[in-house]
């Protein structure tokens, strides 16, 4: 079997596994409680069940054992202990929020859990930044220490966790926007695997792989209206789960090593996870800003996210989670098709196109009403 069956039959199997676990993980939330009722800052009417995290995890452990037992792919599993870093890490964070979803845990208990997560999947999975590439001046790769690359790992980590936390506002939103994230994580994994002469079974393609089929089987219960959320018990585990493939795709080869043209393809390592993550870190940044500005704990929550100011702006529900899929798709595919493409600055140029179009979309509600 060729081995991009062998990640389209891991993607099968985790949509497939999650699917069919998350009508059982929304019987026992409403029966145990863990349930979100409507507030001022949320858009739902109706009480949701949430630990849509546990139908999460479930499909994505399916799949990698699955993965365990295929040709290709079980190599994975003997490069490194990546993947059981990787489950560890998920399944303390999951816990984490599983206690959060039914209990509403303060912030720094959250963070706690967090930290611990990405502590326990940097050091025992070796999930870490080995070296940081500096593609000006004659800096080149800086390697790092075993402390200094645990330090960071978990730094950016914590930032990818809370960074997916926050927009999860909308039904379907989290889950769609990390599926668009996880697939171009995988095209750009996949491609320095062929153009660096490495093995194709590698731990981000194989992550990404089983996120992203987590996340679409996930979405045909939580897509307006949804049936259940993904709570906190999801948003931190698929946050987790997209920091880890993001980290090892950026680290997994050393740029000056391959044999790209031009200079723009060695900054990608940098480019790339910033391009794939702008949406949420974005909407992180300003969450942050503007709650340190009124004096606030950077999270108290509010309804000022992206989501919150496009339904302002007059989109439904629907119309602005796809707006936001979109905004994420020309970000995450225009780095990598910079990536892959022969002719970058002809990508650039159509990614300015789109980004254009995607401002005028956004902008006819506020338009109509000008006119009016």
């Amino acid at each position: 079997m060729h081995p991009s069956r062998e990640y389209a039959l891991v993607g099968l199997i985790a949509a497939l596994g999650t699917f069919l676990c998350t009508p059982l993980a929304r019987q026992f939330a409403t029966r145990w409680g863990a349930v979100a009722k409507p507030r001022d800052r949320d858009v739902h009417a109706v009480d949701t069940p949430r630990l849509g995290g546990v139908a999460l995890l479930a499909g994505f452990a399916v799949a990698m054992l699955v993965a365990h037992a295929l040709p290709t792919l079980h190599r994975t599993f003997d490069h490194g202990s990546e993947v059981t870093g990787v489950l560890w890490g998920g399944l303390i964070i999951c816990a984490v929020g599983v206690l959060d979803d039914r209990y509403e845990l303060d912030a720094i208990t959250k963070l706690a859990g967090q930290v611990t997560a990405a502590a326990v999947m940097s050091i025992v999975g070796g999930i870490q930044l080995l070296y940081v590439y500096v593609p000006w001046g004659n800096v080149g790769t800086i390697p790092l220490d075993r402390d200094a690359s645990v330090e960071l790992t978990i730094l950016l980590t914590v930032l990818t966790v809370n960074a997916i936390n926050f927009i999860d506002g909308l039904d379907g939103l989290a889950a769609g926007v990390t599926a668009i994230q996880g697939m171009a994580f995988f095209g750009y994994s996949y491609h320095l695997a062929q153009v660096g002469n490495t093995d194709i079974a590698l731990a981000p393609t194989l992550i990404c792989a089983a996120l992203v089929g987590a996340c679409f089987g996930f979405l045909p219960h939580n897509f307006a209206s949804a049936r259940i959320f993904m709570g906190d018990s999801g948003s931190m585990l698929v946050g987790l789960l997209l920091s880890a493939s993001a980290i090892t795709a950026s680290s997994q080869t050393d740029p000056q090593s391959l044999a790209l043209k031009g200079a723009l393809p060695l900054y990608l390592p940098l480019i790339l996870p910033l391009a794939v993550l702008a949406l949420p870190l974005f909407d992180l940044v300003l969450a942050v800003g503007r709650r340190l500005r009124r004096g606030q704990s950077p999270f108290a929550p509010d309804k000022e996210h992206l989501h919150h100011r496009l339904m302002e702006l007059g989109h439904s529900h629907r119309r602005a989670v796809l707006l936001l899929y979109f905004w994420s798709a020309v970000l995450a595919f225009g780095a990598v098709a910079m990536a892959v493409s022969t002719g970058p600055w002809l990508v650039l140029w159509v990614v300015a196109g789109l980004l254009a179009a995607g401002m005028l979309v956004t902008a006819i509600p506020r338009l109509r009403s000008a006119r009016l």
